[in-house]
């Protein structure tokens, strides 16, 4: 079983509550709708929306599977959609667009692996991600944890199959079959590979895997949640205004987000600016002491440092030292 929400897969079954929520996140959803437009991120998520629909079939490499070393967060796992090879896109995009009336150009140039769509599919994810899930990650990672805590337990009295015999109202365990739910019929073998549980918390209201059965098995499951939540409000963009007066607002925008680490292409697919741009303003940041770089093979990870980190925390106010 995962340790913690998946990012991606947390990003793209919110989009299924965003167009069509369980009562438990209409708080959210109406939140979130205002936020968006507030931001100006509307058309952002209708693409995604189009991209991942709440349907019997969304892209399986908008979820990718990392294996046991990979860099886990957003970032990482965007980096990994955003690396699918183009015979994967073509394929995925192929099957999304089978069922419909009107081709969209945009999928179309996502299936051709073009430089600009891909770009603007990471900047999506990116924006979409930190305005809708990154605000609330404390809220569904204590929900998951208390999930996984009572299953654990589960495991260690009972065994596992006490796991897979308690996966919700929608699913059945008749061993050695497990029986779920779902929009279409279709059977996953195993064939001896495992099988990796993950516990989501905007997951709907059964269990959901991946299409392709060549790819690891994957079982997605709603963890057990309340009659409703009430967010907290949305905070304050970090740093404010002064923050972009101080570095200047592009300048401002990388700072802001290197709160977890990114590469220099994840980092400009983000604010959708060349990769040329993003490791300029990360190398006047490492400069300035508030950015760190650590090479990793044959690319880069940069990350804010605890001084970029109060910089930002503190409004964009310049911080003074005893002895500075």
């Amino acid at each position: 079983m995962a340790h913690q929400p998946d990012a991606l897969w947390e990003t793209v079954l919110s989009l299924h509550q965003l167009s069509r929520p369980n009562p438990f996140f209409a708080p959210w959803c109406r939140r979130t709708r205002s936020a968006l437009t507030a931001a100006g991120l509307v058309s952002e998520a209708r693409m995604l929306t189009a991209l991942a629909p709440r349907t019997s079939y969304f892209p399986d490499f908008l979820t990718p599977t990392a294996g046991p070393e990979a860099e886990s967060g957003a970032g990482a796992g965007i980096d990994r959609v955003l690396s699918t090879g183009r015979d994967r896109l073509r394929a995925d995009i192929a099957r999304l667009a089978a069922g419909r009336s009107r081709p969209s150009t945009w999928l179309d140039e996502i299936a051709a692996g073009r430089t600009h769509a891909l770009r603007r599919l990471g900047a999506g994810l990116h924006r979409y991600y930190d305005l809708a899930v990154a605000p609330h990650a404390a809220a569904s990672a204590a929900c998951v944890g208390r999930d996984r805590r009572h299953r654990a337990r589960d495991i260690l009295d009972h065994g596992s199959e006490r796991l897979l015999a308690n996966l919700g109202p929608t699913s059945r365990w008749r061993p050695p079959v497990l029986e779920v739910d779902y929009s279409i019929e279709r059977e996953l073998h195993l064939e001896g590979r495992g099988l990796t549980i993950i516990p989501s918390f905007f997951c709907h209201d059964h269990p959901i895997t991946l299409a392709l059965h060549e790819l690891p098995p994957v079982l997605v499951y709603p963890v057990a949640r309340g009659p409703l939540w009430i967010p907290e409000s949305p905070t304050r963009i970090p740093g404010g205004p002064a923050l972009d007066e101080l570095l200047g607002a592009t300048r401002a925008a990388v700072l802001r987000s290197l709160a977890t680490g990114h590469s220099t292409t994840s980092l400009a697919a983000r604010l959708r600016i060349s990769t040329t741009a993003a490791s300029r303003h990360a190398a006047a940041l490492r400069a300035a002491g508030l950015v760190a770089t650590e090479r990793r093979g044959a690319s880069v990870r940069h990350s804010r440092t605890s001084l970029g980190t109060e910089l930002v925390d503190g409004g964009g106010h310049a911080l003074v030292r005893d002895g500075a």
